[in-house]
């Protein structure tokens, strides 16, 4: 790169009101660690637990741990969100890096769609659909793409349901907010007795509860890249230290093993990478998702789990070890996801917006 030329600004937003925040934080921390200073201004964009947005002087604190933390939280200068278009805005392109609600289910996205600037990863009906688990697992579904049993209640509803369905339910199943990531909020259910408080849990963190058949299964992960051209990395297998990949297992623990490669016959490669793609399309995704997969036991078919639209970016992630495995570091991954948004929103600039 000479230097005569201009380094691209790439706003790096992060944090959020979702109970998924302290995982966005290290997501963003890995992040901005890869993106070269040779090539981008890194212009950091906290977005607090309580929902102020910050700038960028104050947003750095937050990856710091100890005083600086609080004192960023209570005393940090907010940062003014417009979605007034600008051609000389304050950045080149925006990476999000909030898991969950309220960046991850397309809120952020229409933002930035309003806006008209570039940004990383799905748009608006691709992220909320990869957010919502009961409206992803039909959609699915609808394609005839294969998923597992499940059923779907609103908070409200809770006894009814246990009433009417819970002796009937294929124990054990899993008991999951409909619109969160990360394994938060989910319980293993094994008995009916345990249903209430798996249900009370759920609805914690959401109105809309998803309540998956329990299955046999070995768990597979794909990472998927691209826009309208995709590729789909090498399989990976999640071996849980825990009886299920749960929150713990997949942040703190480091018992939990990934296998990348994972170990699957040439056929079976082939099969769970063409329904990742597939799965990426059918739910109008863009950018980057990782597909998860379930490889039944007592069957050998492979099911679709769920997608996750904006994957964990930590330096123990599924989804950069995938590519890394497939020939594409961390770093270039990166700067792949940055020339997509890029692409992508000079593609969406020529469609007309007049009659």
């Amino acid at each position: 790169m000479s230097k005569q030329q201009k380094k691209t600004r790439v706003g790096v937003i992060f944090g959020g009101r979702s109970g998924e925040h302290e995982v966005s934080l290290r997501s963003a921390e890995s992040v901005i660690r890869a993106l070269d200073p040779a090539k981008y201004e890194v212009v950091p964009i906290a977005i607090t637990p309580e929902g102020r947005w910050l700038s960028s002087k104050n947003a750095a604190a937050l990856l710091s741990p100890g005083e600086a933390i609080q004192q960023a939280l209570t005393d940090g200068e907010p940062m003014a969100i417009s979605p007034e278009p600008r051609g000389d805005g304050p950045v080149d392109v925006l990476f999000p890096i909030v898991h969950g609600t309220y960046g991850e289910d397309g809120t952020i996205q229409g933002l930035l769609e309003l806006a008209g600037v570039p940004y990383v990863g799905a748009g608006v009906l691709g992220s909320a659909v990869g957010m919502d688990k009961d409206v992803m697992k039909r959609l699915l579904r609808e394609a005839g793409l294969p998923v597992g049993d499940f059923w779907v209640i609103r908070a409200k509803d809770a006894h009814e349901f246990i009433r009417e369905a819970g002796d009937s339910l294929p124990y054990p199943v899993f008991v999951k907010p409909a619109n969160l990531g990360s394994s938060v909020g989910i319980s293993k259910v094994r008995n009916i007795g345990e249903l209430p408080a798996a249900i009370a849990f759920a609805a914690e963190f959401d109105r809309k509860i998803v309540i998956e058949k329990g299955i046999d299964a070995r768990e597979i992960e794909i990472s998927v890249l691209g826009n309208d051209d995709l590729q789909a990395s090498v399989p990976g297998e999640i071996i849980p230290a825990r009886e299920f990949y749960d929150y713990q297992a997949k942040y703190v623990d480091d018992d939990s093993r990934l296998l990348i490669p994972a170990p699957l016959e040439a056929n079976q490669i082939l099969q769970a990478q063409d329904l990742a793609i597939r799965s990426f399309r059918t739910l109008e995704c863009s950018g980057m998702a990782r597909v998860d997969l379930f490889l039944e036991r007592p069957t050998g078919r492979f099911l679709v789990n769920e997608i996750n639209t904006l994957p964990g970016f930590t330096s123990i992630s599924m989804y950069p070890k995938l590519w890394e495995a497939s020939g594409l570091p961390y770093s270039r991954l990166i700067d792949r996801l940055i020339e997509l948004a890029i692409e992508r929103h000079g593609e969406k600039k020529k469609l007309r917006t007049r009659v």
